[in-house]
């Protein structure tokens, strides 16, 4: 897959820490964005495909057993005397 060049504007500070924190896991900066990147998309895209399966299981019915109750029994007063 052909990669492509961006430009990001840090903090000089940040951008020395990262060099610190890509130099520990043997990466350059550019690679250690890049992982990160991809890591936020495919995380991202984990929970939309969970967020769709959640609203699909909330649009069915869960059937709870029992049998319905009529109109009335549902409006029902008790008798408060």
């Amino acid at each position: 897959m052909p990669k492509h060049n961006i430009t990001v504007a840090i903090e000089a500070g940040l951008l020395k820490k990262a060099r610190a924190v890509a130099a520990r896991r043997g990466r350059s900066v550019s690679a250690l964005l890049a992982d990160e990147l991809r890591a936020l998309v495919e995380g991202d895209a984990l929970y939309a495909a969970a967020r769709k399966r959640a609203v699909a299981l909330f649009s069915t019915p869960v059937p709870l057993g029992g049998t319905p109750l009529s109109r009335e029994a549902l409006h029902e007063r008790p008798n408060l005397r």
